[in-house]
């Protein structure tokens, strides 16, 4: 998918490029019939340019005197060509042509051939798109997260309370992120009853990847399979419908929201197998929302996917009173 992503970005440069071309032919075409002796100073100046490279060509031994000569009438045409300019008060670049990204020149890629920072802040944005996550990341991040809303009271039977607890879930959420991109792949289930903070680590960890250029997909249960069902039964399948299918498949990290939530029968426990079994073979990582109890998606799932979630999963429990009252 970053592919897919990388050849609509560079469709976006060349479509900038020929634009910036056309407004600088437009700008040429003004100034010409204003000022004629500037067209003819500049087909003097192209001129000047196939005529270095003919008298290297011609004299490789022997050109340094007749490159100066044709160097030093360069200078004096451009110089020409600058007070025109000046006393039209037309700024000296205005027949230059103009970028967006003078890092690239609207390329993508700078000199070295390492991709440019904005074809790098063009990926995220696509990722954020992606995500549906571009409004909630602004205020849902790591750097946001407050641990004082966690109670450092005893809670229930548990050994640790729900601060201590969030420390540890936070510690390790921290550390599937910083370790990304490393072998060892790690995938994350988050359960626990509403209001305890799941969702809000999930988007933790959505936008702390999405900066890093990471495909993240964050859709609920219900709504993937939405997806799935318009991809395997609609007529008209459309080119958006394949490319949110393809995702589920290809993104570097799914996250799957309040798993539980959506309709569950043959078909579905047959797709949702699909797609854990398909990201776990392909080193794709996934990480799992839900309410249900460890039990309770045993009793809801069948054995194949309950075995791939707590075989192939670092569990991570949320308890404790209702945050969302806290604030």
């Amino acid at each position: 998918m970053k592919h897919q992503f990388t050849n609509e970005i560079l469709l976006e440069y060349e479509k900038i490029r020929d634009h910036q071309q056309r407004e600088l032919e437009k700008r040429k075409a003004l100034v010409y019939s204003k000022i004629p002796r500037i067209k003819a100073l500049d087909d003097e100046i192209a001129g000047t340019g196939v005529l270095i490279a003919k008298t290297i060509l011609n004299h490789p031994t022997n050109y340094e005197k007749a490159l100066e000569e044709i160097q030093s009438k360069m200078e004096f045409l451009k110089q020409e060509k600058a007070i025109l300019l000046t006393e039209n008060n037309i700024p000296l670049d205005y027949l230059e042509a103009s970028f967006q990204c003078p890092h690239c020149k609207d390329t993508g890629y700078r000199p070295s051939g390492e991709k440019c920072s904005c074809f790098k802040q063009k990926l995220i944005n696509r990722a954020y798109a992606m995500s549906n996550l571009s409004k909630v990341l602004e205020k849902q991040n790591f750097q946001s997260f407050n641990i004082d809303l966690f109670s450092d009271e005893k809670f229930e039977n548990r050994d640790l309370t729900p601060r201590q607890n969030m420390l540890q879930v936070l510690n390790v959420c921290e550390g599937f992120v910083h370790n990304f991109d490393s072998k060892q792949r790690e995938n994350l289930l988050f359960y626990g009853t509403t209001g305890l903070g799941k969702t809000f680590m999930c988007n933790c960890i959505a936008k702390a990847l999405l900066d890093k250029g990471k495909i993240v997909v964050y859709q609920t249960a219900f709504k993937i399979l939405e997806i799935l069902e318009d991809y395997k039964f609609n007529k008209t399948r459309t080119s958006d419908i394949e490319v949110s299918y393809q995702l589920l498949f290809d993104c570097d990290l799914l996250i799957i929201d309040d798993l539980g939530t959506e309709m569950t029968n043959t078909f579905t426990n047959t797709e949702v197998f699909n797609i854990l079994n398909t990201r776990l073979i392909k080193d794709k990582n996934i990480l799992i929302s839900t309410n249900l109890s460890p039990i309770e998606i045993a009793n809801t799932y069948s054995d194949r996917i309950f075995s791939r979630i707590f075989g192939e999963f670092t569990i991570l429990e949320f308890y404790g009173k209702d945050v969302r009252w806290e604030k």
